[in-house]
């Protein structure tokens, strides 16, 4: 601070001067939903796509409120072509009559343009609910050019209109309709806050209100959109949803046909003393993951999705990982029970819980997190004495599901303890990829390592695997193609850097076999065109960067079936086509019916069958790749134009060999 700057703290004519100009007329006070328009953030998150369809969000779950407290059973959902949206429920309807703090308004008027007005601050009205902050349709009403609302209450339709958040008028009575009940909310979102480019998105919508479908089973959703708004989409322009089991109806419909490591999903239901509330979940262990994630926890309150998760899911996590291992104890495996942690049981689970409680603390407005400490109590007591039974009663899925969970728990200590200890090399660390689930022998003698498609396939391939010998590294989809790429580029691909780091043996002049920490490198891909690419990349990577693993005899592709042929009680397994046809000429000829089932990928097999078909050494087929040193220039070439980085050559070569067809035997 200068000395000016000083001396003028302590000036009294420089403070007198500030003050006079600082007064009552600089105190802004922002009335009714003015500070929902100039502050949208602080109420739906910003003003991109996400903000708007959060006012969608806000309107459904008023409805869902009155589906939950037993007051409606049906919603209908309509998108219209120039961006309106309609939300109708056959539910009590808002009321209407004279507000008793506000006389000149309607209870309606005060809701729409107030906020934290409504009926959900007691139980007296909504046992329980999600919009408890009295701030969603309001903040709606604020954020639209245009909103309309209808509500048929003892026999009679009102309606008011409203323009970004102010009333166009006092509510009007409509006349009679002996055969309607409920609210209609029709609104358009305002221009001026979410621009001219953003408009509701069909297949975002159809998703929120499936998935409020699926958290009461007495709830049925009707969509109805223009045609013209998802034409050349899969989103049907009308859809019914309406599902009995609830969250176990939505883990069907996520898990599709993924294989599971129990044969039936842990789910159930439990209604809390005085109806106070209930707990509702869905589980299922899949070795093949989700998309890019291992697992997922989808956790609600009051239908409210809660994508931070909160005191429910702790309360879900503190019940299965104290309960397994207990189960653990039970069965003989309480040495191993102690490793077991919360991210073992649910790392490759699809979780699912719902949970209705009536008075809901969330973090924020926008209700991402639950913070109610009670609902930790209530979901661990509802779950745990269900899931030692569901134990109990399947001794044979829950051996799988103990096997599973302890072998997760396993490789984690593993991978902690390689990352700690030092590296026979005096000079330098042995630092592995957190994804390579390695082999326990200490020696490479005898051992090989998987280079897998995929974490779906990896996961797989980890159950199938013989831990004492056999390693597997998934790679996420195509690495680089080497043979097009600059130096400085493939040694930043994450993907070859962990293939590095697994292999150890170094890169380019860097390579040295000695230090190679398996006996074998297996390229393990899917049977088909993909497969064959990644694999062709794989081979191009080690030729150019590690020609020593070829010379040496080290790499070898596993060659997976891509059919299974089954008839009268015996089975079969065909590499391609030809040897599909070659079975059903010989062996499988006779009198029967042939079933003929198509692996979609190594991810899509049984562990048992991927075991037995590509990695168990008894019953698999490899083929070892080596180079032609006779025909070294033609095999230089030969990379060059499938790989290299001149384009023309892969065209040229195409169109000369374009009728050629080679069929390998191996």
């Amino acid at each position: 601070m200068t000395s000016a700057a000083r001396n003028s703290l302590f000036d009294d004519s420089a403070s007198s001067k500030a003050e006079a100009e600082y007064s009552a007329k600089d105190i802004e006070v922002l009335e009714g939903l003015e500070p929902v328009r100039r502050h949208p953030g602080m109420y739906v998150g910003g003003t991109n796509s996400s903000a708007m369809h959060h006012l969608f969000a806000e309107i459904l779950d008023n409805a869902m409120d009155e589906v939950v407290s037993g007051h409606a059973d049906r919603i209908e959902i309509t998108l219209e072509a120039d961006n309106w949206l309609t939300v109708k429920d056959n539910g009590r309807g808002i009321p209407v009559d004279p507000h008793p703090k506000f006389k000149d308004k309607s209870a309606l008027e005060v809701i729409m343009t107030t906020l934290h007005a409504g009926g959900k601050f007691t139980s007296k009205s909504y046992q329980t609910s999600g919009g408890l902050h009295g701030v969603g349709v309001s903040v709606t009403n604020a954020l639209s050019s245009h909103l309309e609302v209808e509500v048929a209450r003892n026999r009679k339709l009102y309606g008011q209109k409203f323009s970004q958040g102010k009333a166009q008028g006092k509510l009007l009575e409509m006349g009679s309709v002996p055969n309607r009940r409920g609210t209609l909310i029709r609104f358009q979102p305002d221009r001026e806050i979410f621009g001219s480019k953003l408009n509701f998105s069909p297949k975002r919508l159809i998703q929120m209100a499936r998935s409020k479908a699926y958290l009461h089973r007495g709830a049925e959703i009707r969509w109805n959109c223009d045609p013209e708004l998802v034409e050349g989409t899969d989103t049907p322009h009308e859809a019914r949803f309406h599902f009995p089991g609830g969250l176990a109806d939505f883990l069907k419909e996520k898990l599709g046909k993924k294989t599971t490591i129990t044969d039936s999903i842990f789910s159930g239901q439990v209604e809390r003393e005085n109806r106070d509330g209930s707990v509702e979940w869905a589980l299922a262990w899949t070795p093949q993951g989700f998309g890019d994630t291992d697992g997922f926890i989808n956790a609600y309150c009051n239908t409210i999705p809660t994508p931070e998760g909160g005191t429910h899911v702790a309360g879900m996590r503190s019940a299965l990982t104290k309960g397994l291992r207990a189960y653990a104890d039970i069965v003989g495996q309480g040495k191993k029970s102690g490793i077991i942690t919360a991210e073992d049981v649910l790392g490759t689970a699809g979780a699912m819980v719902s949970v209705f409680v009536t008075k809901p603390a969330f973090q924020g407005q926008t209700k991402e997190k639950l913070a109610t400490p009670s609902a930790t109590k209530a979901v661990e007591s509802a779950m745990r004495d269900r899931f030692d039974h569901w134990l109990a009663a399947n001794p044979q899925q829950s051996a799988k599901l103990l096997e599973w969970v302890i072998g997760r728990a396993e490789d984690r200590i593993r991978r902690r303890k390689q990352k700690e200890v030092s590296r026979k090399s005096a000079t330098r660390k042995l630092r592995l990829p957190g994804k390579l689930a390695d082999c326990s022998n200490n020696s490479n003698e005898g051992t090989e390592i998987f280079l897998v498609e995929g974490d779906s396939a990896g996961g797989s391939a980890k159950q199938g695997r013989d831990r004492f010998t056999q390693a597997i590294l998934p790679l996420k989809g195509k690495i680089l193609n080497v043979a097009s790429a600059a130096p400085d580029k493939i040694m930043a691909n994450q993907e070859i850097k962990d293939l590095v780091q697994a292999l150890g043996v170094g890169i380019g002049p860097k390579f040295n076999i000695d230090d190679l920490r398996y006996e074998r490198v297996i390229i393990m891909t899917d049977a088909d065109v993909d497969g064959d690419h990644i694999a062709a990349l794989l081979m191009t990577f080690f030729y150019t960067c590690m020609p020593g693993l070829l010379e040496s005899g080290r790499l070898f592709l596993a060659l997976p079936p891509l059919y299974r042929l089954t008839q009268k009680g015996k089975s079969a397994y065909a590499r391609n086509e030809a040897h599909r046809d070659e079975l059903l000429a010989g062996p499988f000829s006779g009198p029967g019916k042939v079933e003929i089932s198509r692996f979609k990928g190594l991810g899509e097999m049984m562990p048992a069958q991927l075991k037995e078909t590509t990695m168990n050494p008894a019953t698999r087929t490899l083929a070892r790749v080596t180079i032609d040193r006779d025909n070294l220039p033609t095999t230089e070439a030969l990379v060059e134009t499938l790989m290299g980085k001149k384009p023309e050559l892969r065209f040229a070569f195409i169109q000369e060999h374009a009728t050629e067809t080679v069929d390998l035997d191996i």
